[in-house]
């Protein structure tokens, strides 16, 4: 089971990532899931995360787009 710290440092991360996520969506305007990663550097698994909470929060869109997925801010 992981420790009160762990999830607290994990749900940190995310929020951290979803922030970088909704800046770089301000600046750069729509992007496809891979060239949100590649440009911030992250993870697919953190980028997810981010997006979900961006999602939960209703902050974000995403479309489909052949093979890509595009996400826009709302």
């Amino acid at each position: 089971m992981a420790s009160h710290k762990g999830v607290e440092k994990m749900q940190e991360t995310i929020i951290e990532t979803a922030g970088k996520i909704w800046e770089y969506l301000n600046e750069n305007g729509e992007v496809t899931t891979k060239k949100l990663n590649k440009d911030l550097g992250l993870n697919e698994n953190f980028s997810s995360l981010g997006l979900g909470w961006l999602a939960r929060e209703d902050k974000v869109n995403f479309s489909k787009r052949g093979s890509y997925t595009k996400i826009s801010l709302r």
